[in-house]
């Protein structure tokens, strides 16, 4: 059997059985935005992410500070995820040698304003040569409460941080490789290449979100994980789902379908969690788009009208 006959998750699935986690001390392996080690008490996450040229993105367009914001971004998001706060990092970087030393500098540049924006560190990692340009960072972070992929229960609302499709809208104008952006367009770009984590309301998914996951795969796609760990069913309203005036205006100039974008873009790094009914005021700058019930699958309801939605989202294999 090939890799790509298995997909990304079904390779995952499979690889993970071989290691055995035997540490009594790891709260959390497999299969959630961070695994989780109870330290002498303390809590403490643990995530990488990698970002490799040609599959994560296109060297010519993105700036090399734009690309060491993003790395740390998207790590800082599984960690918020997750209820915890970023701390310490290490950065493996894998780059042609003929490459100018400025581009991976100001790479670096990116990393460290980042690090300060998130309040954490970069303190160590490795370097080596390649024929392209791989970064992949290794993350930890402390939590006073792990917030799992699987606490979501039927009557538990849920919430959105933000827009969702923005970052899909964004790569698709970078590809068009035009003269000039409208103001709205370089919005778009603005969150495809420099995604901020919601490290604002990590504090409050810490003490009320009975589930959580951020959205790098796409709405549906990551609610889907939330649900199969949870074993639950979820109904959303389509005159709750939030569209931005960027996004509307995106579609409405290139004839696109705002609903696509929002339930099947990717990369946008907002969160997508669950709360009980009582904590709803805590979330006044998020969007309630649904409720969690018995049995399994999304469904979007419009009206009296409810239908299925593909629980399909990005694919890194």
């Amino acid at each position: 059997m090939k890799i790509e006959d298995l997909g990304e998750f079904g390779l995952i699935k499979r690889l993970t059985k071989i290691l055995k986690i035997k540490d009594s001390s790891v709260v959390v392996g497999f299969g959630d935005d961070c695994s989780c080690v109870n330290i002498s008490g303390q809590l403490v996450l643990f995530t990488s992410d990698i970002q490799i040229e040609g599959r994560h993105f296109v060297k010519n367009l993105i700036s090399p500070q734009d690309l060491g914001w993003r790395v740390v971004s998207v790590n800082v998001s599984d960690i918020v995820a997750c209820g915890g706060k970023p701390r310490w990092g290490f950065i493996s970087v894998s780059v042609p040698p003929e490459l100018d030393f400025e581009y991976i500098e100001q790479i670096y540049t990116g990393m460290e304003k980042a690090c300060r924006y998130y309040k954490m560190d970069i303190i160590g990692g490795n370097t080596s040569s390649s024929e392209i340009i791989i970064l992949d960072l290794f993350l930890t972070g402390i939590t006073e409460r792990f917030v799992p992929r699987g606490g979501a229960t039927e009557g538990d609302y849920i919430l959105l941080s933000g827009y969702t499709g923005l970052s899909r809208a964004g790569m698709e104008l970078l590809k068009m490789k035009k003269d000039s952006y409208e103001d709205f367009e370089e919005r778009l770009i603005k969150n495809h290449t420099t995604p901020v984590a919601r490290i604002d309301i990590a504090d409050r998914i810490n003490k009320f979100a009975s589930s959580c996951i951020d959205i790098s795969d796409g709405l549906a796609g990551d609610l889907s994980h939330i649900l199969h760990s949870s074993r639950a069913k979820a109904v959303l309203y389509r005159e709750k789902l939030p569209v931005s005036q960027d996004l509307k205006s995106f579609c409405r100039k290139y004839s696109k379908d705002c609903l696509n974008y929002i339930l099947f873009g990717g990369e946008d790094y907002q969160l997508i969690f669950t709360v009980k009914e009582e904590h709803i005021s805590y979330f006044s700058d998020c969007f309630v788009i649904g409720r969690i019930e018995e049995g399994s699958g999304i469904f979007l309801k419009e009206g009296n009208n409810i239908k299925k939605v593909p629980e399909k989202g990005y694919q890194h294999l």
